[in-house]
């Protein structure tokens, strides 16, 4: 059985970086825009929902950026594989 051959130019697992940005976001973010939302007065739900998705979009954005550079810093996400030795 021949080994299966991999590409990773850049280092950085985009599958793992977008998975975990999905996860952080739920975790944090939306404790984060209940908050914010206590202290605007939100009188429609089309306004409850714009601005959900107007904060949403700022802390999405923000976490994934912090879990790329993160994943780029420590490898992270590379299924515990270290970078192959160049033969």
């Amino acid at each position: 059985m021949q080994p299966v051959e991999r590409s990773d130019p850049d280092g950085v697992d985009f599958g793992w970086v977008m998975q975990t940005t999905f996860v952080v976001t739920i975790l944090v973010g939306s404790p984060i825009v209940a908050v914010l939302s206590t202290t605007t007065t939100l009188t429609t739900w089309g306004a409850r929902a714009s601005f959900a998705i107007r904060v949403g979009a700022v802390i999405w954005f923000l976490t994934a950026l912090v879990v790329y550079l993160y994943a780029r810093h420590t490898n992270a996400g590379d299924g515990g594989v270290g970078r192959p030795e160049t033969e």
